[in-house]
Protein backbone atom coordinates (compact mmCIF):
# COMPACT_ATOMS: atom_id res chain seq x y z
CA UNK A 1 0.00 0.00 0.00
CA UNK A 2 1.39 3.67 -1.15
CA UNK A 3 2.17 5.68 1.58
CA UNK A 4 -0.36 8.31 0.69
CA UNK A 5 -3.00 5.89 0.03
CA UNK A 6 -2.00 4.49 4.23
CA UNK A 7 -2.26 7.89 5.10
CA UNK A 8 -5.87 8.67 3.26
CA UNK A 9 -7.28 5.32 4.80
CA UNK A 10 -6.00 6.30 8.21
CA UNK A 11 -7.45 10.01 7.92
CA UNK A 12 -11.43 8.12 7.10
CA UNK A 13 -10.72 6.01 9.80
CA UNK A 14 -9.97 9.04 12.39
CA UNK A 15 -13.15 10.98 10.78
CA UNK A 16 -15.26 7.47 11.23
CA UNK A 17 -14.48 7.41 14.86
CA UNK A 18 -14.83 11.31 15.27
CA UNK A 19 -17.70 12.04 12.95
CA UNK A 20 -19.80 9.14 12.16
CA UNK A 21 -22.37 9.62 14.39
CA UNK A 22 -23.19 12.97 14.13
CA UNK A 23 -23.34 12.25 10.25
CA UNK A 24 -25.62 9.48 11.13
CA UNK A 25 -28.02 11.78 13.20
CA UNK A 26 -28.66 14.42 10.10
CA UNK A 27 -28.81 11.88 7.34
CA UNK A 28 -31.47 10.68 9.56
CA UNK A 29 -33.14 14.24 9.96
CA UNK A 30 -33.11 14.51 6.23
CA UNK A 31 -33.95 10.83 4.95
CA UNK A 32 -36.18 10.34 7.94
CA UNK A 33 -35.53 6.58 8.10
CA UNK A 34 -32.76 5.31 9.69
CA UNK A 35 -31.77 1.49 7.81
CA UNK A 36 -31.75 4.09 4.81
CA UNK A 37 -29.63 6.99 6.47
CA UNK A 38 -27.26 4.22 7.88
CA UNK A 39 -26.74 2.72 4.15
CA UNK A 40 -26.23 6.02 2.75
CA UNK A 41 -23.44 6.81 5.51
CA UNK A 42 -21.48 3.71 5.07
CA UNK A 43 -21.71 4.67 1.17
CA UNK A 44 -20.40 7.73 2.17
CA UNK A 45 -17.11 6.57 3.74
CA UNK A 46 -16.73 4.04 1.22
CA UNK A 47 -16.64 6.89 -1.40
CA UNK A 48 -14.68 8.60 1.08
CA UNK A 49 -12.38 5.73 0.87
CA UNK A 50 -11.87 5.77 -2.89
CA UNK A 51 -12.04 9.35 -3.49
CA UNK A 52 -10.12 11.00 -1.06
CA UNK A 53 -6.96 9.72 -2.36
CA UNK A 54 -7.22 11.11 -5.59
CA UNK A 55 -8.90 14.65 -4.56
CA UNK A 56 -7.48 15.08 -0.69
CA UNK A 57 -8.83 15.31 2.05
CA UNK A 58 -12.52 18.00 1.45
CA UNK A 59 -11.89 21.68 4.05
CA UNK A 60 -14.98 20.21 6.24
CA UNK A 61 -15.46 16.01 5.81
CA UNK A 62 -18.30 15.68 7.77
CA UNK A 63 -20.16 17.95 5.15
CA UNK A 64 -18.57 16.31 2.46
CA UNK A 65 -20.03 13.16 3.98
CA UNK A 66 -23.56 14.62 4.75
CA UNK A 67 -23.97 15.62 1.34
CA UNK A 68 -22.28 12.30 -0.36
CA UNK A 69 -24.62 10.22 1.67
CA UNK A 70 -27.52 12.54 1.16
CA UNK A 71 -26.97 11.38 -3.10
CA UNK A 72 -26.06 7.99 -2.17
CA UNK A 73 -29.63 7.65 -1.02
CA UNK A 74 -31.08 9.14 -3.70
CA UNK A 75 -29.06 6.42 -5.84
CA UNK A 76 -30.68 4.02 -3.45
CA UNK A 77 -34.41 5.19 -3.92
CA UNK A 78 -34.41 5.39 -7.32
CA UNK A 79 -32.37 1.83 -8.20
CA UNK A 80 -35.18 -0.19 -5.94
CA UNK A 81 -38.09 1.64 -7.12
CA UNK A 82 -40.03 0.11 -9.75
CA UNK A 83 -40.12 2.92 -12.57
CA UNK A 84 -44.31 2.47 -12.59
CA UNK A 85 -43.80 4.08 -9.18
CA UNK A 86 -41.17 6.95 -9.28
CA UNK A 87 -44.05 9.63 -9.11
CA UNK A 88 -44.57 8.55 -5.64
CA UNK A 89 -40.78 9.40 -4.82
CA UNK A 90 -40.34 12.43 -6.55
CA UNK A 91 -41.37 14.81 -4.27
CA UNK A 92 -39.21 12.56 -1.47
CA UNK A 93 -36.40 13.05 -3.60
CA UNK A 94 -36.79 16.12 -4.24
CA UNK A 95 -36.76 17.26 -0.77
CA UNK A 96 -33.97 15.74 0.07
CA UNK A 97 -32.00 16.35 -2.70
CA UNK A 98 -32.41 20.21 -2.06
CA UNK A 99 -28.82 21.42 -0.01
CA UNK A 100 -29.77 21.83 3.84
CA UNK A 101 -27.50 24.99 5.26
CA UNK A 102 -28.05 23.49 8.67
CA UNK A 103 -26.33 19.94 7.99
CA UNK A 104 -23.37 21.77 7.20
CA UNK A 105 -23.28 24.12 10.07
CA UNK A 106 -21.63 23.97 13.65
CA UNK A 107 -22.88 22.39 16.86
CA UNK A 108 -25.94 24.47 17.79
CA UNK A 109 -28.09 24.32 21.08
CA UNK A 110 -30.53 21.61 19.49
CA UNK A 111 -28.36 19.71 17.34
CA UNK A 112 -28.79 16.24 15.59
CA UNK A 113 -27.92 14.21 18.05
CA UNK A 114 -30.12 15.95 20.78
CA UNK A 115 -32.66 15.59 18.21
CA UNK A 116 -31.95 12.27 17.68
CA UNK A 117 -32.25 11.16 21.57
CA UNK A 118 -35.45 12.47 22.00
CA UNK A 119 -36.70 10.91 19.06
CA UNK A 120 -35.44 7.36 20.54
CA UNK A 121 -36.56 8.60 23.75
CA UNK A 122 -40.14 9.38 22.42
CA UNK A 123 -42.99 7.72 24.94
CA UNK A 124 -44.68 5.72 22.42
CA UNK A 125 -40.89 3.37 22.78
CA UNK A 126 -40.92 1.17 25.75
CA UNK A 127 -38.18 2.23 28.52
CA UNK A 128 -35.27 -0.47 27.30
CA UNK A 129 -36.12 0.23 23.19
CA UNK A 130 -35.48 3.57 24.63
CA UNK A 131 -31.97 2.83 25.87
CA UNK A 132 -31.34 0.06 23.20
CA UNK A 133 -31.54 2.19 20.32
CA UNK A 134 -30.02 5.36 21.15
CA UNK A 135 -26.78 3.13 22.60
CA UNK A 136 -27.70 1.87 18.80
CA UNK A 137 -27.75 5.25 16.75
CA UNK A 138 -26.62 8.11 18.67
CA UNK A 139 -23.25 6.37 20.26
CA UNK A 140 -22.81 3.44 17.36
CA UNK A 141 -22.27 0.40 20.32
CA UNK A 142 -22.56 -2.50 18.23
CA UNK A 143 -25.45 -5.30 19.49
CA UNK A 144 -23.28 -7.49 21.49
CA UNK A 145 -21.88 -4.86 23.32
CA UNK A 146 -26.01 -3.65 24.47
CA UNK A 147 -26.85 -6.64 24.88
CA UNK A 148 -24.07 -7.27 27.51
CA UNK A 149 -25.10 -4.24 29.42
CA UNK A 150 -28.62 -4.93 29.32
CA UNK A 151 -27.69 -8.85 30.19
CA UNK A 152 -30.48 -10.14 27.53
CA UNK A 153 -29.08 -12.24 24.61
CA UNK A 154 -28.00 -10.46 21.36
CA UNK A 155 -30.91 -11.77 19.26
CA UNK A 156 -33.36 -10.05 21.61
CA UNK A 157 -31.77 -7.01 21.71
CA UNK A 158 -31.82 -7.04 17.99
CA UNK A 159 -35.02 -7.52 17.96
CA UNK A 160 -36.35 -4.88 20.51
CA UNK A 161 -34.19 -2.23 18.35
CA UNK A 162 -36.04 -3.61 14.71
CA UNK A 163 -39.31 -2.69 16.78
CA UNK A 164 -38.01 0.01 18.00
CA UNK A 165 -37.40 1.88 14.51
CA UNK A 166 -40.56 0.17 12.87
CA UNK A 167 -42.73 1.95 15.44
CA UNK A 168 -40.95 5.75 14.74
CA UNK A 169 -41.41 5.04 10.99
CA UNK A 170 -45.03 3.79 11.32
CA UNK A 171 -46.38 6.13 13.82
CA UNK A 172 -44.39 8.96 11.99
CA UNK A 173 -42.85 10.18 15.41
CA UNK A 174 -41.10 13.37 14.65
CA UNK A 175 -37.18 13.83 14.52
CA UNK A 176 -36.90 17.03 16.65
CA UNK A 177 -36.59 18.62 20.31
CA UNK A 178 -40.11 18.44 21.45
CA UNK A 179 -42.03 21.82 22.93
CA UNK A 180 -41.18 22.27 26.37
CA UNK A 181 -44.46 20.96 27.54
CA UNK A 182 -43.52 17.46 26.24
CA UNK A 183 -40.16 17.84 28.25
CA UNK A 184 -41.49 16.02 31.66
CA UNK A 185 -42.51 12.84 30.14
CA UNK A 186 -39.52 12.63 28.54
CA UNK A 187 -37.14 13.64 30.55
CA UNK A 188 -36.28 10.46 32.47
CA UNK A 189 -35.51 8.67 29.71
CA UNK A 190 -33.24 11.07 28.47
CA UNK A 191 -31.47 11.59 31.27
CA UNK A 192 -31.01 7.66 31.81
CA UNK A 193 -29.72 7.05 27.88
CA UNK A 194 -27.38 10.28 28.33
CA UNK A 195 -25.91 8.26 32.05
CA UNK A 196 -25.75 5.11 29.79
CA UNK A 197 -23.72 6.69 27.28
CA UNK A 198 -21.76 8.16 29.94
CA UNK A 199 -20.96 4.76 31.53
CA UNK A 200 -20.43 2.94 28.53
CA UNK A 201 -17.46 5.31 27.97
CA UNK A 202 -16.51 5.58 31.99
CA UNK A 203 -16.10 1.79 31.91
CA UNK A 204 -16.24 -0.21 28.40
CA UNK A 205 -18.82 -3.53 28.47
CA UNK A 206 -16.32 -5.41 26.54
CA UNK A 207 -13.03 -4.78 23.93
CA UNK A 208 -9.20 -3.91 25.09
CA UNK A 209 -9.76 -0.54 26.15
CA UNK A 210 -11.30 0.35 29.62
CA UNK A 211 -11.73 3.50 28.53
CA UNK A 212 -14.06 5.57 25.89
CA UNK A 213 -13.14 9.10 26.01
CA UNK A 214 -15.51 9.90 23.05
CA UNK A 215 -18.55 8.44 24.68
CA UNK A 216 -17.86 10.31 28.22
CA UNK A 217 -17.19 13.75 26.50
CA UNK A 218 -20.21 13.43 24.22
CA UNK A 219 -22.65 12.09 27.24
CA UNK A 220 -21.41 15.63 29.25
CA UNK A 221 -21.58 17.01 26.00
CA UNK A 222 -25.25 16.22 25.80
CA UNK A 223 -26.40 17.01 29.38
CA UNK A 224 -24.74 20.54 29.07
CA UNK A 225 -27.54 21.10 26.48
CA UNK A 226 -30.09 19.59 27.88
CA UNK A 227 -28.75 21.80 30.90
CA UNK A 228 -28.81 25.20 28.85
CA UNK A 229 -32.79 23.79 27.34
CA UNK A 230 -33.96 22.99 31.19
CA UNK A 231 -31.84 25.39 33.82
CA UNK A 232 -34.46 25.16 36.54
CA UNK A 233 -34.20 21.13 36.39
CA UNK A 234 -32.04 20.10 39.01
CA UNK A 235 -31.62 16.78 38.31
CA UNK A 236 -30.02 17.80 34.85
CA UNK A 237 -27.50 19.28 36.93
CA UNK A 238 -26.95 16.60 39.22
CA UNK A 239 -26.41 14.50 36.39
CA UNK A 240 -23.84 17.13 34.70
CA UNK A 241 -22.53 17.08 38.61
CA UNK A 242 -21.98 12.93 38.89
CA UNK A 243 -20.52 12.64 35.09
CA UNK A 244 -17.93 16.13 35.92
CA UNK A 245 -16.90 14.44 39.14
CA UNK A 246 -16.47 10.85 37.77
CA UNK A 247 -14.81 12.15 34.52
CA UNK A 248 -12.34 14.05 36.87
CA UNK A 249 -10.17 10.65 37.90
CA UNK A 250 -10.04 9.78 34.08
CA UNK A 251 -6.44 10.33 33.70
CA UNK A 252 -5.24 8.00 36.58
CA UNK A 253 -8.40 5.63 36.49
CA UNK A 254 -5.85 3.08 34.51
CA UNK A 255 -2.11 2.79 34.81
CA UNK A 256 0.56 2.30 32.05
CA UNK A 257 -0.84 -0.98 30.53
CA UNK A 258 -3.99 0.14 30.67
CA UNK A 259 -5.32 -1.71 33.34
CA UNK A 260 -7.76 -0.56 36.37
CA UNK A 261 -6.32 1.33 39.35
CA UNK A 262 -8.45 1.46 42.09
CA UNK A 263 -9.73 4.64 44.20
CA UNK A 264 -7.60 4.21 47.04
CA UNK A 265 -4.46 3.43 44.99
CA UNK A 266 -4.96 6.48 42.53
CA UNK A 267 -3.33 9.65 42.35
CA UNK A 268 -5.31 12.29 43.52
CA UNK A 269 -3.25 15.45 42.42
CA UNK A 270 -3.61 14.04 38.74
CA UNK A 271 -7.53 14.71 39.44
CA UNK A 272 -9.34 17.11 37.39
CA UNK A 273 -9.68 20.09 39.80
CA UNK A 274 -11.72 21.93 37.36
CA UNK A 275 -14.29 19.27 36.88
CA UNK A 276 -14.52 18.56 40.79
CA UNK A 277 -14.94 22.27 41.62
CA UNK A 278 -17.98 22.66 38.88
CA UNK A 279 -19.62 19.51 39.49
CA UNK A 280 -19.38 20.25 43.95
CA UNK A 281 -20.77 23.55 43.08
CA UNK A 282 -23.25 21.84 40.65
CA UNK A 283 -24.14 19.15 43.19
CA UNK A 284 -24.74 21.83 46.02
CA UNK A 285 -27.01 24.05 43.88
CA UNK A 286 -28.52 21.27 43.24
CA UNK A 287 -29.07 19.28 46.39
CA UNK A 288 -30.78 22.94 47.84
CA UNK A 289 -33.81 22.03 45.44
CA UNK A 290 -36.73 20.05 46.36
CA UNK A 291 -36.71 18.23 43.09
CA UNK A 292 -33.30 16.49 43.07
CA UNK A 293 -33.02 13.16 43.78
CA UNK A 294 -31.25 10.06 42.63
CA UNK A 295 -28.51 11.43 40.16
CA UNK A 296 -28.28 14.59 42.41
CA UNK A 297 -27.58 12.34 45.59
CA UNK A 298 -24.96 9.86 43.33
CA UNK A 299 -23.09 13.46 42.68
CA UNK A 300 -23.16 13.80 46.79
CA UNK A 301 -21.32 10.47 46.98
CA UNK A 302 -18.97 11.20 44.29
CA UNK A 303 -18.50 14.86 45.74
CA UNK A 304 -17.53 12.72 49.12
CA UNK A 305 -14.76 11.11 47.47
CA UNK A 306 -13.31 14.17 45.51
CA UNK A 307 -13.14 16.45 48.33
CA UNK A 308 -10.97 13.86 50.20
CA UNK A 309 -7.34 14.46 50.39
CA UNK A 310 -6.38 11.18 50.82
CA UNK A 311 -8.22 7.77 50.74
CA UNK A 312 -8.14 7.33 54.56
CA UNK A 313 -9.65 10.79 54.95
CA UNK A 314 -13.09 9.79 53.01
CA UNK A 315 -15.89 10.14 55.43
CA UNK A 316 -17.32 6.27 54.36
CA UNK A 317 -20.62 6.93 57.35
CA UNK A 318 -21.55 10.01 55.40
CA UNK A 319 -21.58 8.14 52.09
CA UNK A 320 -23.68 5.12 53.73
CA UNK A 321 -26.11 7.87 55.22
CA UNK A 322 -26.40 8.93 51.36
CA UNK A 323 -26.73 5.42 50.06
CA UNK A 324 -29.77 4.78 52.61
CA UNK A 325 -30.98 8.15 51.10
CA UNK A 326 -30.21 7.37 47.29
CA UNK A 327 -32.31 3.89 48.09
CA UNK A 328 -35.62 5.33 49.22
CA UNK A 329 -35.31 6.76 45.44
CA UNK A 330 -33.95 3.90 43.57
CA UNK A 331 -34.59 0.15 45.48
CA UNK A 332 -31.92 -1.24 42.68
CA UNK A 333 -29.80 -4.16 43.71
CA UNK A 334 -26.96 -2.23 42.32
CA UNK A 335 -27.83 0.72 44.60
CA UNK A 336 -27.31 -1.72 47.69
CA UNK A 337 -24.37 -3.19 46.13
CA UNK A 338 -22.77 -0.12 46.08
CA UNK A 339 -23.73 0.64 49.63
CA UNK A 340 -22.60 -2.74 50.85
CA UNK A 341 -19.42 -1.93 50.17
CA UNK A 342 -19.00 1.45 51.85
CA UNK A 343 -19.91 -0.34 55.09
CA UNK A 344 -17.44 -2.63 54.58
CA UNK A 345 -15.45 0.46 54.70
CA UNK A 346 -16.34 1.77 57.78
CA UNK A 347 -17.91 -1.27 59.37
CA UNK A 348 -15.05 -3.96 58.17
CA UNK A 349 -15.64 -6.66 55.62
CA UNK A 350 -17.73 -8.59 57.20
CA UNK A 351 -20.69 -6.31 57.34
CA UNK A 352 -20.29 -6.06 53.72
CA UNK A 353 -20.14 -9.51 53.04
CA UNK A 354 -23.44 -9.99 54.90
CA UNK A 355 -25.36 -7.68 52.86
CA UNK A 356 -23.77 -8.81 49.44
CA UNK A 357 -24.65 -12.20 50.70
CA UNK A 358 -27.91 -11.19 51.15
CA UNK A 359 -28.21 -9.79 47.47
CA UNK A 360 -27.45 -13.46 46.57
CA UNK A 361 -29.89 -15.23 48.69
CA UNK A 362 -32.82 -13.37 47.08
CA UNK A 363 -31.13 -14.15 43.46
CA UNK A 364 -30.16 -10.78 42.41
CA UNK A 365 -26.86 -9.84 40.56
CA UNK A 366 -25.82 -13.45 40.47
CA UNK A 367 -24.07 -12.88 36.86
CA UNK A 368 -23.11 -9.27 37.81
CA UNK A 369 -19.02 -9.28 37.34
CA UNK A 370 -18.44 -6.31 39.76
CA UNK A 371 -20.83 -8.55 42.52
CA UNK A 372 -18.03 -11.31 42.59
CA UNK A 373 -15.05 -9.19 42.84
CA UNK A 374 -16.30 -7.11 45.57
CA UNK A 375 -17.27 -10.19 47.24
CA UNK A 376 -13.72 -11.64 46.23
CA UNK A 377 -12.25 -8.52 47.69
CA UNK A 378 -14.26 -8.26 50.49
CA UNK A 379 -13.29 -12.18 51.58
CA UNK A 380 -9.36 -11.18 50.75
CA UNK A 381 -9.41 -8.80 53.56
CA UNK A 382 -11.46 -11.31 55.64
CA UNK A 383 -9.12 -14.01 55.60
CA UNK A 384 -11.05 -16.16 53.54
CA UNK A 385 -8.59 -17.03 51.22
CA UNK A 386 -10.27 -20.43 48.91
CA UNK A 387 -13.46 -18.28 49.02
CA UNK A 388 -12.13 -15.31 47.69
CA UNK A 389 -10.65 -17.35 44.63
CA UNK A 390 -13.77 -18.94 44.11
CA UNK A 391 -15.38 -15.22 43.37
CA UNK A 392 -12.44 -13.70 41.32
CA UNK A 393 -12.56 -16.96 38.99
CA UNK A 394 -16.39 -16.28 38.87
CA UNK A 395 -15.97 -12.62 38.43
CA UNK A 396 -13.79 -13.51 35.47
CA UNK A 397 -15.89 -15.95 33.77
CA UNK A 398 -18.52 -13.42 33.90
CA UNK A 399 -15.78 -10.37 31.99
CA UNK A 400 -15.97 -9.65 28.58
CA UNK A 401 -13.69 -6.54 28.79
CA UNK A 402 -10.16 -7.27 28.62
CA UNK A 403 -8.76 -4.69 31.06
CA UNK A 404 -11.13 -5.68 33.62
CA UNK A 405 -10.35 -9.26 33.29
CA UNK A 406 -6.15 -8.69 33.22
CA UNK A 407 -7.12 -6.97 36.08
CA UNK A 408 -8.67 -9.54 37.60
CA UNK A 409 -6.45 -12.21 36.99
CA UNK A 410 -4.13 -10.00 38.39
CA UNK A 411 -5.91 -10.22 42.17
CA UNK A 412 -6.47 -13.87 41.83
CA UNK A 413 -2.38 -14.18 40.92
CA UNK A 414 -1.52 -12.12 43.86
CA UNK A 415 -4.19 -14.21 46.02
CA UNK A 416 -2.59 -17.56 44.67
CA UNK A 417 1.14 -16.36 45.62
CA UNK A 418 -0.38 -15.33 49.27
CA UNK A 419 -2.43 -19.00 49.63
CA UNK A 420 0.71 -20.98 48.60
CA UNK A 421 3.01 -18.66 50.80
CA UNK A 422 0.78 -19.87 53.47
CA UNK A 423 0.17 -18.28 57.29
Amino acid sequence: MKDSTRATAAAVDAVFRQESRRVLATLIRLLGDFDLAEEAMQEAFRAALEQWPREGLPANPRAWLVSTGRFKAIDSIRRHARFASMDEHAEFIAAIATPDDDSTADETLEDDRLRLIFTCCHPALSADAQVALTLREVCGLNTEAIASAFLVPAATLAQRIVRAKAKIRDARIPYQVPEPEAWPERLDSVLRVVYLIFNEGYSATSGEALLRIDLSSEAIRLARLIAMLLPQEPEVRGLLALMLLHESRRNTRVDAEGRPVLLEEQDRSQWNRAFIDEGIALVRAARMEPGHSAYTIQAAISAEHAQAPQAHDTRWHHIVQLYDELRLHDESPVIELNRAVALAMCAGPQAGLWCIDAILARGDLSDYRWLHSARASLLERSGHIDDARKAYQRAIELTSQDADRKFLQSRLAALEERRQEGP
